[in-house]
């Protein structure tokens, strides 16, 4: 690795920031390595009582030891200790370098990886640590901005201080890029960037509170498919109303042009997109004179996703998705016909059912997908070709137009150290039980996000990036936002017996969004989201970071889910309830093996293992409704 390249600090700060960044991605190798069953967790040796664990490699006749390996609920190994390999002669050699990690264990996968797939994983691996590196580096001085700011208002801690600011918005988008730091806690190369330089990452990330600019091209009117909710009569009225400056400009620059700006469609492009693939990749259509390039810029910030920019003005802009053709992550990030034509649909079927269900109690709203479209031929009509040439616009104004002193805090944010040395959840618990302030957490996730996959077939992919909770100033817990429905998965006959359609989108090769068999898939996407990523380790952090007893909050969490189903029982036919019940309260829970496709260099992205359910022995099983 080139690392000492990527940093511009002292040395010694640079060997702090890459000696932790190499160690949280060993802790998230050897959670993926046992929780996909790559390596056999039975075959570890632990003795009662102690934190240390055994693995015994025997083709070499060698020992693993673990020094502080916390086996945690949904068989979650939490290694946060060091790692050394004990040879036949008693010497010792400590690992501290994922790759070695990877290197001696691989003879003992349960599979045989490539040669060519682990060295994919090296290498991702090694960018991920190197970015992890340099955005440690620069959070030393954003948090200690941030301490002199609250020390100098007099705030308890950052989410008071956030709280304190005249724009929820503002507040809102600084704590979703302040906490992008950690990424998904299954991923071993969750800041794996490599197509970028170090210089571009730091330019184009949330974590480095970078602000990006995004071209207005105009896309001629013929040339695109358009999706909006029934409330947008036109997509230039709208972007009028939302972006009046931008609309003047932009309208202004195809007069010049002698153009007539009701035959174009304003569309986004965001910076390196314009400059690295679309200049080249869409060249036909720029020498048609489908696709125009010269426009106005805006200024965006990048939010977690790092593809969803919100613009620094007007106060009340949507946020703007686009797709930028870098591998992030596990894939490249197209923005692809399927997710345009499903945003807004979905969007305007659960408004619908929030109007009618009251917000469930007031705890779910959601950023609505008010406009979406893609680049599509007028002759060859073929949805491919728009996948980096498209567009999803979020409404942000009653989220963030608010005066009830709630404040939308991203929960990947919530797991991030704050200025004060704390997880930011910790600032909210306070001084108070936090046992009960999880159950008041669990209680408002989970009773909109069950309710609403009972009765309607609606699967909220509720997990830490997509879903903000709202807080008051007690730092309880008082409703949730969800983004991002292109995605989504619902279960077509429940939403029809209750009197919603949604047209679902078909293209060749393409996975379904909505199903109509088997429920299976959209329950899975629930529980993956809401439940493993999200519920579960919000679980893991508080019950380290504050000493609680292994299951204590897991138990609440069974209470909370099982009381979630009650709460619908009467609605619900009984044979479905029951059986739904046991999958999320009894049954193993299925997520994705992100690992396994990684080194399988994602050949297949449906790979999935089964977590043992860490609330099964919460309750006694239920009666079931009436």
């Amino acid at each position: 690795m080139n690392q000492s390249s990527l940093l511009s600090q002292p040395e010694s700060e640079n060997d702090v920031a890459l000696a932790g960044a190499r160690r949280n991605a060993l802790r998230r190798l050897v959670r993926c390595l046992f929780a996909e069953h790559i390596i056999d967790p039975a075959r570890l040796v632990t003795a009662p009582g102690e934190r240390g664990a055994w693995l015994p490699l025997w083709p070499r006749q060698a020992l693993l030891h673990f020094d502080d390996l916390w086996v945690a609920p949904a068989n979650t190994f939490v290694n946060r200790g060091a790692i050394t390999l004990v040879q036949p002669d008693a010497s010792r050699t400590v690992i501290d370098e994922p790759g070695q990690l990877i290197d001696l264990l691989r003879e003992h996968f349960d599979f045989a990886p490539t040669d060519a797939g682990v060295a994919r994983l090296h290498a991702d691996v090694d960018n991920s640590v190197a970015n992890d590196a340099l955005a440690r580096v620069h959070r030393q001085a954003w948090n200690a901005q941030l301490a002199e700011a609250i020390e100098a208002e007099g705030a308890t801690g950052l989410f008071d201080h956030q709280r304190r600011q005249p724009s929820v918005r503002d507040a809102a988008v600084l704590l979703d890029q302040w906490g992008a730091l950690e990424g998904h806690p299954f991923y071993p190369t969750w800041k794996c960037k490599p197509d970028l330089s170090p210089a571009q990452v730091a330019q184009l990330s949330p974590e480095f509170r970078a602000e990006v600019a995004v071209r207005i091209g105009a896309l001629r009117g013929d040339m695109a498919y358009l999706e909006r909710m029934p409330h947008v009569a036109s997509y230039h009225d709208w972007f009028a109303s939302h972006f009046p400056a931008l609309w003047q400009e932009w309208s202004a620059g195809l007069r010049a042009q002698g153009l007539d700006p009701a035959g174009w469609l304003p569309l986004p492009i965001h910076a390196w997109q314009l400059e690295h693939f679309v200049r080249q990749e869409y060249a036909a259509e720029i020498a048609e004179g489908i696709l125009l390039l010269d426009g106005p810029d805006v200024m965006t910030w990048p939010t977690m996703s790092f593809r969803t920019m919100m613009p620094l003005t007007p106060a009340d802009a949507p946020f703007i998705k686009l797709p930028l053709a870098l591998w992030l992550t596990s894939e490249q990030r197209s923005l692809q016909a399927k997710s345009i034509h499903m945003g807004p649909r979905i969007s305007a079927v659960i408004e619908r059912i929030l109007a009618d269900e009251g917000g469930f109690d007031g705890k779910l709203a959601i950023f609505t997908e008010e406009v979406a479209l893609h680049y599509r031929h007028a002759v060859k009509q073929e949805d491919r070709p728009g996948r980096h040439l498209s567009v999803a616009y979020r409404s942000s104004r009653a989220a963030f137009e608010r005066d009830d002193g709630l404040l939308p805090v991203t929960v990947a944010a919530l797991l991030t150290e704050a200025p004060d040395g704390r997880p930011l959840v910790s600032e909210l618990v306070g001084a108070g039980d936090v046992a009960a302030w999880f159950r008041q957490y669990a209680r408002v996730v989970t009773r909109p996000v069950v309710a609403i996959y009972l009765l309607y077939g609606i699967a909220l992919e509720a997990h830490q990036q997509n879903t903000s909770v709202l807080f008051g100033a007690d730092g309880l817990a008082a409703s949730i936002l969800i983004r991002d429905f292109g995605d989504g998965r619902t279960y077509a006959p429940l939403l029809a017996a209750r009197g919603h359609q949604l047209q679902p989108y078909v293209h060749p090769g393409i996975l379904p969004t909505v199903f109509d068999g088997d429920i299976t898939p959209v329950r899975a996407f629930v529980i993956d989201a809401c439940f493993v990523c999200h519920l579960h380790e919000l679980a893991l952090l508080l019950t380290r970071a504050h000493g609680l007893a292994d299951d204590r909050l897991w138990r609440i969490l069974g209470e909370e889910t099982a009381a979630a189903f009650d709460a619908v029982a009467d609605r619900v036919e009984p044979a479905f309830w029951q059986a739904e019940r046991a999958a999320f309260l009894q049954q193993p829970w299925p997520t994705r093996s992100v690992l396994r496709m990684h080194l399988q260099q994602y050949a297949d992205y449906r790979l999935t293992h089964e977590l043992p359910n860490p609330l099964r022995t919460s309750l006694a099983p239920a009666g079931g409704p009436a």
